[in-house]
């Protein structure tokens, strides 16, 4: 497991903080992520082009999937949370950096450049894949605004939080294209309404932080983003407090249910627990319950 943290360590090494909403610069070897360790057993990623209002450039594509790959793997981490660095959480691609990719892909002839256009868009999608992909839970905290490839991100984490000031947008009509790395496919998954999926897509408006409530978008609104980010530490912790086989295990077969008809799912489940049931954490859970001891009194072996 490679460390993410800089060379005297103090970053990653775990500690008490009372807020996320900071960082000094990127992690190396990141140049547009923050990784840190805020709390025991949870790593914080930080979107960190704070100047350049954490707009996606050729490097965050590439990094967000090394580092969930990194987190993926890595036994000292349970949960994950992601925010933004500076005054919002992003303005979505970063269209000055990614034009040449998009507008002049490589080929000779149109079977060719549509080729190595397809290939590039898949390799696009793998960096909000991955979040999905990542067994452990990825908890959201956005502020400000929130557009474009923002909402492809958002939608593949698990939880998400917003303060009252931040809106969502699904921008991409309004720059010419069709969104193609997640929104389509997940948000009609998140929100109930098909309408207003359809709407909000077609018509790139803003959404705001009650609309965004009252849909299911996000499940919780804080006042500001001092008090998102210590919710964030909060519910990360009820989380790290249960056992990583029943926390790993439940958000893969949520996303298996999610894709898949109830029989499957159910299928699935039994298959998934026929080993997982077989686990110490169940008697370890067992015990505390009946002693009527809170889950953080409970130490359960890394994962």
């Amino acid at each position: 497991m490679k460390c993410f943290c800089r060379s005297d360590c103090r970053l990653w090494r775990p500690g008490p903080v009372r807020t996320m909403s900071s960082s000094d610069g990127p992690t190396a070897p990141f140049t547009a992520l923050a990784v840190s360790r805020p709390a025991e057993s949870v790593t914080h990623v930080q979107l960190h082009r704070p100047a350049k209002r954490n707009a996606m450039n050729k490097a965050f594509w590439s990094e967000m999937v090394e580092c969930f790959q990194q987190i993926s793997d890595d036994q000292a981490c349970r949960v994950v949370v992601i925010s933004g660095a500076g005054t919002m959480f992003t303005a979505g691609i970063d269209l000055m950096d990614m034009a040449a990719d998009i507008v002049q892909p490589e080929g000779d002839d149109t079977a060719r450049i549509a080729w190595n256009l397809r290939k590039l868009i898949r390799r696009y999608q793998e960096t909000f894949s991955v979040l999905e992909k990542c067994p452990k839970p990825v908890v959201v905290a956005v502020h400000g605004a929130c557009i474009g490839g923002g909402v492809d991100l958002i939608t593949a984490c698990d939880i998400r939080l917003c303060t009252q000031d931040a809106w969502f947008q699904v921008k991409e009509v309004d720059i010419g294209l069709a969104a193609d790395v997640g929104t389509l496919q997940r948000l009609p998954k998140v929100i109930g309404s098909r309408s207003l999926v359809n709407e909000l897509a077609l018509t790139a408006r803003k959404m705001y932080a009650d609309e965004a409530k009252s849909s299911g978008l996000v499940s919780r609104v804080f006042p500001d983003q001092e008090a998102m980010m210590a919710g964030a530490l909060e519910m990360a912790a009820e989380i790290v407090a249960r056992s990583p086989v029943a926390v790993q295990g439940t958000k893969i077969n949520l996303i298996y249910s999610r894709d898949h008809g109830v029989a499957e799912g159910l299928d699935y489940m039994a298959t998934w627990n026929m080993s997982m049931l077989q686990t110490q954490d169940v008697m370890k859970s067992a015990q505390a319950a009946m002693e009527k001891k809170s889950p953080k009194e409970t130490l359960f072996s890394k994962l």
